[in-house]
């Protein structure tokens, strides 16, 4: 009886052995990667540059002269704006990631750990939990930066950290598309433009900079379903940010703004995830 007990026991036990070391290795290769990002501290610098440029040209160039609902006033477009430049900045990360894995491909290191007694999938998960932590840090200045300049909240802390939590998820969804596109390219430098190429139209055919209720029909249907402008809709929702005379339109995502970003960021990690560590194992075997 003790036997049979014993060797039942031993199957069971190995899935849970298994996910402790998958756990730890990868929070050995984030710690790697956070030693490696606090050694060169301009990679942080010049990722708050861009985003802080967002800021203070689309609230002092562009403010008061885009109307969003009933209303042109600059506040009413910096408070509507700033949910947009939060998701954009998480999202542009995804270049940042693809660049480091790239570059660890290019320079052997990926060879390294592949020889080492470790979970496949640890190294890709080490390493996008490390940009997740830089984009959290990249968040916490930029949003400095924006009541600086006047931006503000009109909900409880509650539903605003449940709006930054959003973007946490949109970002780490996004940087698993950053590892598969670091995996499947021979330098950085590639890996960074095409990390970047495809975001664009991404970032702009949405609600992120202006009301999508005033595109043209074709581009407002886009806008209304891109995974992008449900987190931005969600968090302009947490925030408090919906300016006077705001009305979302009838399409689903932007009426459950913050289920639809939930869906579409679990999705998007889901398949991402998968695709980049079977492309991982297939590089290995």
């Amino acid at each position: 009886m003790n036997t049979a007990t014993a060797t039942d026991a031993a199957p069971a036990a190995a899935p849970t052995r298994r996910l402790g070391r998958s756990v730890r290795d990868s929070l050995v290769i984030a710690h790697r990667n956070l030693i490696r990002m606090g050694r060169i501290p301009e990679m942080l610098v010049f990722g708050l540059l861009q985003p802080v440029m967002f800021v203070v040209l689309f609230t002092y160039v562009f403010g008061g002269s885009i109307r969003v609902g009933s209303s042109t006033s600059t506040q009413a477009y910096r408070e509507f704006l700033m949910a947009g430049i939060f998701a954009q900045t998480v999202t542009f990360a995804t270049a940042g990631a693809g660049a480091g894995i790239a570059d660890d491909m290019h320079k052997g290191l990926i060879d390294r750990f592949r020889s080492l007694p470790m979970a496949r999938g640890a190294v890709l998960t080490g390493r996008t939990l490390a940009d997740l932590v830089q984009t959290a840090l990249t968040l916490l200045v930029l949003a400095v930066v924006a009541l600086l300049v006047g931006w503000r909240t009109h909900e409880n802390i509650g539903k605003v950290l449940a709006g930054f939590c959003l973007l946490l998820l949109l970002g780490y969804a996004f940087s698993w598309i950053g590892a598969l596109i670091g995996l499947s390219v021979r330098t950085p430098e590639a890996a960074t433009s095409g990390g970047l190429i495809w975001l664009f139209p991404l970032t702009f055919i949405s609600n992120a900079f202006v009301d999508a209720n005033q595109m043209p029909p074709f581009l407002r249907h886009i806008a209304e379903w891109n995974p992008f402008s449900a987190t931005v809709q969600a968090c302009r929702e947490l925030f408090g940010n919906l300016p006077p005379g705001f009305r979302a339109s009838d399409a689903w995502p932007m009426q459950h703004p913050v289920w639809a970003s939930l869906i579409w960021s679990a999705v998007i990690l889901l398949v991402f995830r998968t695709l980049a560590v079977r492309k991982y194992r297939s590089a290995a075997a």
